[in-house]
């Protein structure tokens, strides 16, 4: 990058080495500072999808490192040359693939006064700033969700960071399967159940393996079309009735608000209703769709979220928070601590054995953990509750404006209801009819639409990814990019008309 090139190398080890000499830091610190804004200025002239081959670093790098110290200007030099072209541009205007990693100035720089002070902030005593941020923030956040007092710590609750979802379903899950067999015994754990939906995320099959859940006890519900693939009571109760008639223990509910499939609705109500009257602890999965529940007009997606057990999002998808912040609530924290705790005498101090403070460590895996609420606490400062409403709602209006375009061209369809940011379509099974004799319409227009999604994501100029949905190949078009402007989405709706018409016309 330019900035770079009239810099006078200076590895900042002449003599001793000094990792953090407070001058060098500055120096460096505003190179790299430079160098990013510099790739935020340019990023929407990479191709959005990195196109290097499998393999492609290792034939640019050395065998083994250096023997002697490189200067900065040069390690920036081989990052834009060699790193750059295999990055796939989460950042880009153009990128609409999985779901948004959204960024931004407060984010990023909360990120990096989190990292400068390079705490390890295992329970109050490490850093009390960490933990006490922490809580005040998961409540900040709760009221700005409308979450019912219970999940604050201001009403008994409490709230947590966590790195993903994975962590938040896995700590959940674990402190729901150590009240269970503390009911039924231990040796009855190869009988407990997990429940969640086939639209669930992976991730709770996961956290169930690793839970100790017998694999032959996660049950993935069936969804249909009709109910919008949302998990139905109906559908619910009949799985819970058949496994309780086999002797086993339902024990827990993964629901979800966003698939990541189809941003599809598990509603919360009725499901909660149904997993009370068999004592199952119910988990809401909002990773995606939670920062769009600050709205007024959608916070009614969680509605019944008062009856859930615990619930969690990521600020780090569609909130201007870097990765990795999971925010997680539980009413009952007790049930965490006493599923994660351990308490070793080298940890032992007057803090913790008053029981007036809160240890994060006994709310995760790990021990370790960062001081995430920095970066979120510099977010929801830097630009209020209001700023952040109209930054979700800029990027639910360009997905509503995206799906105008697909309904005014009669070969597209949007297959499922858009509820938030991100929009499911395809080219319809209507456009393939007596060429393809030897597959059905159906299969057809899965294999067509699979091809057009490969043509265009190969050529660089925006990212989509895909999802199959009852049977049904879908691209999947998310808005949720910090740069990304109702321009970016015409632009995309063009590129996918030409290389659907280049497709069409050959095929």
């Amino acid at each position: 990058m330019g900035s770079l090139q009239n810099q006078k190398p200076d590895n900042g080890f002449s003599g001793t080495m000094k990792p953090l000499d407070p001058e060098e830091f500055r120096r460096q610190g505003h190179l790299v500072i430079d160098f990013l804004a510099d790739y935020y200025k340019n990023v929407e002239k990479y191709p959005v999808r990195s196109q290097v081959e499998p393999g492609y670093l290792k034939k640019l790098m050395p065998d083994s490192a250096p023997q002697d110290p490189e200067p900065i200007e040069e390690i920036l030099r081989d990052v834009q040359k060699d790193i750059v072209p295999g990055i796939t541009h989460w950042q880009s205007p153009n990128y609409f693939a999985y779901f948004p990693s959204s960024g931004s100035i407060a984010g990023f720089l909360g990120e990096v006064l989190s990292t400068g002070f390079n705490i390890v902030g295992f329970n109050w005593m490490s850093s009390p700033a960490a933990t006490e941020l922490e809580s005040i923030v998961m409540d900040w956040l709760g009221k700005m969700l409308d979450l019912p007092s219970e999940f604050l710590f201001s009403g008994g609750g409490g709230g947590v960071l966590q790195g993903t979802t994975c962590e938040a379903i896995l700590c959940t899950l674990v402190a729901a399967r150590d009240q269970m067999l503390k009911k039924i015994g231990r040796e009855n754990i190869n009988k407990l159940v997990v429940y969640g939906s086939d639209q669930t995320h992976s991730a709770l099959q996961k956290a169930a393996q690793i839970a100790g859940i017998n694999p032959q006890n996660f049950r993935a519900v069936a969804t249909t079309k009709a109910d919008a693939f949302g998990l139905t009571a109906e559908a619910f109760r009949e799985t819970i009735e058949s496994d309780i008639a086999s002797g086993l223990f339902p024990l827990f509910l993964c629901a979800t608000i966003g698939t990541t499939s189809s941003t599809a609705v598990d509603p919360l109500s009725p499901l909660c209703a149904v997993a009370e009257e068999y004592g199952i602890w119910v988990h809401v999965d909002a990773a995606y769709a939670g920062s769009a529940c600050i709205l007024p007009e959608h916070r009614h997606f969680l509605n019944g979220v008062e009856n859930a057990h615990s619930f969690s999002f990521n600020a780090h998808k569609w909130f201007l928070t870097t990765l990795d912040c999971c925010c997680m609530w539980v009413k009952d924290p007790s049930a965490l601590v006493k599923a994660l705790s351990t308490y070793p005498e080298y940890l032992r101090n007057k803090a913790s054995e008053s029981k007036q403070v809160v240890d994060y460590k006994d709310w995760q895996i790990t021990l370790s953990r960062r001081f995430r609420s920095l970066k979120l606490w510099m977010v929801l400062r830097s630009y209020g509750v209001d700023n952040l409403r109209k930054f979700l709602r800029s990027h639910i209006k360009m997905a509503k404006n995206f799906e105008g375009l697909i309904g005014m061209d009669k070969r597209f369809e949007v297959v499922v209801p858009r509820n938030f940011a991100t929009v499911c379509f395809r080219i319809s099974p209507l456009e393939f009819g007596g060429n393809h004799q030897i597959v059905s319409k159906e299969d057809a227009a899965n294999n067509f639409n699979a091809k057009l999604l490969e043509t265009i994501n190969e050529s660089g100029k925006i990212y989509m990814t895909h999802a199959i949905i009852g049977g049904e190949y879908v691209m999947r078009f998310a808005v949720g990019a910090t740069l990304t402007e109702n321009r970016h989405v015409t632009l995309a709706w063009k590129v996918v008309q030409e290389h659907a018409n280049a497709l069409l016309t050959s095929s």
